[in-house]
């Protein structure tokens, strides 16, 4: 973190407190055609949309896969206990562990020989769960790491020589183009040793009505969820967003299986974070993030070329998701 007072538009003062949101702010959105980062979404606002999203009635992918992990908790812990040995079970991007809470208590009652290892780059979910989790399951060797995913992967190495099972859940890959999300199972192999095993968590090619329903659902709430990271702009970086004058629009491209959010400018309008004008057509938009979707084979042949053996699948009663295990070779 670091520390710089940027003078808005009326000739106050606003304190930056942090400067890389600031630095990729200004990147995104002084780059053609303009971007914003996804991972600035989740302010203690964007966290508390997102729980409205995940329980409205069009948002399917947590639904779907907690049910895979209610009625298939056996099936799935049995396939990461294996022959017995002792291993890490790592989850990447923690969040508050709802869903693996389940392969937790499953793992403890039936004695596995485990350690779990939540990360997560904010440093308030490692907090809550390194105080949480030993009242919720007495008796859980935990050890919270917060920070990068890989950089924690290293630490983890360090910290024991058990064999690794890293759970990506909730169809964190989908937030990734294609091409990024290879890049990124290459990187996760690297930091593995054959043996190791990896939870995934897919969203799967359905319906593009149902899919894009999840996105522009009728309430809004996606909107609202992609309007306040202006809004979070405005109070953390001083910029003098109108988001009245922003639209949400979200497309699905089933041949690809891209769905895509946007927020399209209304009008003609300049708006100004610390020194910068940023200058918005009517009608141009801000590119905001993608949900990929992907059907079995392409998860498959995605592991298989990223150094893993697709193991096992598993699937809701309406095969909307998969969550699959490899084993990296």
């Amino acid at each position: 973190m670091a520390s710089q007072v940027l003078t808005k538009a009326t000739g106050e003062t606003t304190s930056i407190t942090d400067l890389q949101f600031y630095k990729d702010t200004i990147a995104g959105l002084t780059a053609s055609p303009k971007y914003l980062n996804s991972k600035y979404f989740y302010d203690a606002h964007g966290d508390k949309l997102f729980q409205d999203l995940m329980n409205c009635e069009e948002y399917y992918p947590t639904n779907c896969e907690m049910e895979i992990f209610t009625n298939q908790t056996a099936d799935i812990c049995e396939a990461l206990i294996g022959n017995g040995d002792a291993f890490d079970l790592i989850e990447l991007g923690a969040g508050d562990a709802t869903k693996s809470t389940k392969l937790l208590k499953y793992l403890m009652d039936n004695k596995a020989d485990f350690s779990y290892l939540p990360i997560d780059i904010s440093e308030n979910v490692i907090s809550y769960l390194n105080m949480t989790l030993p009242v919720i399951l007495p008796g859980i060797d935990i050890t919270g790491l917060n920070g990068d995913y890989f950089d924690m992967l290293k630490k983890a190495a360090d910290i024991s020589d058990k064999r690794k099972v890293v759970m990506f859940l909730g169809s964190n890959i989908g937030n990734m183009p294609v091409a990024d999300a290879e890049q990124f199972c290459n990187e996760l192999r690297k930091h593995l040793s054959p043996g190791d095993m990896v939870l995934i968590g897919v969203d799967l090619k359905k319906n593009p009505a149902t899919v894009l329903a999840a996105y522009n659902d009728k309430e809004g709430i996606t909107k609202r969820f992609n309007l306040n990271l202006l809004e979070r702009m405005n109070r953390e970086l001083g910029a003098t967003f109108d988001v009245n004058q922003f639209d949400h629009y979200a497309m699905y491209d089933p041949e690809t299986g891209a769905c895509k959010s946007y927020l399209i400018s209304g009008a003609a309008q300049d708006v100004k974070i610390g020194e910068e004008t940023i200058s918005f057509a009517k009608d141009e938009y801000i590119y905001m993030e993608i949900s990929q979707k992907y059907s079995v084979e392409q998860t498959d042949e995605m592991a298989r070329k990223s150094g893993f053996k697709p193991s096992t699948h598993f699937s809701d009663s309406k095969d909307w998701f998969l969550d699959a295990i490899w084993q990296a070779v």
